[in-house]
């Protein structure tokens, strides 16, 4: 298996980020994982070592660029699929309380073994994201929230914001066309008590232009949201 430590290490320092020498061993054995779980499960159509370096590592460790998160911050990943940006964001930041959130059990049980692998304390959830969402004991109790292709702002938003604590912050991780995205989905943030909207830009080497969409919340949600999943994606806000 070829050995990526000193590409992500250079990688990451391109974006400001030192990496340590067990968190770089970490990173080869995730990405091993990965790549033997995907033979049985699909959980990557990238599988190109130096692609999996910037387009899964890489671009989930931009977050650390664009949040200033808090010791101990609270982070939930909806819709984490293969892990990202939770796992990298543990891996270099083992304060945060990273929950990871999905759909698929059998994706579940990779992030477990990868955890237990590598003696990362995540916790994970098998729900979709508008049931947890109506959960009263962890609605509206994440510092931060957030989702990396998942689906349109405006959609995302509803599975998100309502997780989203008082003054806490959803952030949507984006390619080109965020802008666009976040004019569309004005309606929806203003009615789920999204605010104070920016965007972090930034440009990975090989991968191109990344945006991270920084919504902070400063009204609660109203307790109708989220909506069921089908209603969610048939009439979006």
């Amino acid at each position: 298996m070829e050995n990526i430590e000193e590409e992500l290490k250079n990688a990451a320092r391109s974006l400001g980020i030192k990496l340590y020498d067990d968190q770089l061993s970490a990173f080869q054995i995730y990405m091993e994982l990965l790549l033997e779980w995907n033979k049985k499960i699909n959980l990557t159509a990238i599988i190109e070592p130096k692609e999996i370096v910037e387009k899964h590592f890489l671009d989930s460790l931009t977050l650390l660029r664009a949040c200033k998160f808090k010791e101990g911050s609270k982070i939930l990943d909806v819709g984490t699929g293969a892990g990202f940006p939770g796992i990298p964001l543990k891996i270099v930041r083992p304060d945060l309380q990273i929950t990871l959130l999905d759909g698929s059990n059998k994706r579940l049980n990779f992030l477990r073994e990868v955890c237990s692998k590598l003696h990362l304390n995540c916790e994970s959830i098998h729900k979709r994201a508008e049931e947890f969402g109506l959960d009263k004991n962890v609605r509206e109790s994440f510092d931060v929230v957030t989702a990396r292709a998942v689906a349109p702002l405006n959609i995302l938003s509803e599975y998100c914001l309502p997780l989203v604590k008082m003054k806490g912050y959803f952030v949507a991780m984006k390619g080109p066309g965020a802008k666009e995205e976040l004019t569309i989905a004005s309606n929806a943030l203003e009615t789920l008590g999204g605010d104070d909207m920016k965007i972090f830009s930034l440009s990975l080497p090989n991968a191109g232009e990344r945006n991270l969409v920084i919504i902070r919340k400063l009204k609660f949600t109203p307790k109708i949201y989220p909506r069921h999943g089908g209603t969610i994606l048939k009439h979006p806000l």
